[in-house]
Formats: structure tokens, sequence, C-alpha cells
């Protein structure tokens, strides 16, 4: 089971997680309209996934529940780079795994470099280079 929690749509802010479709998104806005006569408050969320950059935009009313991924964190050292691909080490439990390198982090991903990669619902991604 992928790690995830539920919460209301209307608790959504810009800057945070939300999983459309299964997959992991982050907010880069939210709009909220008023009530209508009979209707409820409705929040208009566009996120972007966070590991294939793919725009998505629902409606929802702000009293639905949603789940959210929960993001961990961590740092590891590149043992090798084989094209697209990095052999790395994490930092606290020593566990070595080959793990995808962004088209945007190439060439500045190398040996001996450190990384913080997130771990998205079972997937790795590296974020940024130390």
């Amino acid at each position: 089971m992928a790690e995830r929690k539920q919460t209301d749509v209307g608790s959504l802010r810009v800057g945070g997680f939300v999983l459309l479709d299964n997959i992991a998104c982050k907010i880069i806005d939210v709009q909220t309209s008023k009530t209508g006569k009979h209707g409820h408050t409705k929040c208009r969320i566009e996120a972007v996934g966070i590991i294939n950059s793919e725009k998505k935009i629902f409606v929802k009313p702000s009293s639905d529940k949603i789940d959210i991924p929960i993001v961990e964190k961590k740092s590891a050292q590149v043992l090798s780079v084989h094209g697209d691909v990095a052999n790395v080490m994490d930092s606290e439990t020593y566990e070595t795994f080959d793990i995808k390198v962004p088209e945007e982090l190439k060439g500045k991903v190398k040996e001996d470099t450190n990384v913080i990669y997130w771990i998205i619902m079972d997937e790795k991604v590296i974020m940024q280079v130390k």
C-alpha cells in the first residue's frame, strides 16, 4: 500500500501535494468559489506532476475528501553515473540503489556528490544536488 493520507479539498494550499489519478502532484494554484443559492463552496485546483510534470486541473466541493501523498525527503551519495541512471547510497541506511537522473540535473549529478531524493508513492526521485 502506497503512503497517503486524506484531507478536505478546502484545506489544500499552494505548494502542497495532492494525488490526482494516482499521480503525485504539487499544487500551483487554488481558487475557491462562493456558495451558490443551493450549492457548496467549490475549489478549483491546478497542479503539476512531481515526476512527469504533467499539468492537471480539477474542481471539487471543498468538503470532499482527497488523498495526499506522504513525501519522504532523504539524502544520498552518488557512487557512479551510467548514462541517465545514478547508483546512490542512502546517507542514513547505507542502502545502495539505482535512480533515474532527471533531465534538468544531468551534468550536475556526478560521482561523490550528495543529492536530495524524495520517496513519493514508492518511487524515488532526485530533486536537487547538494
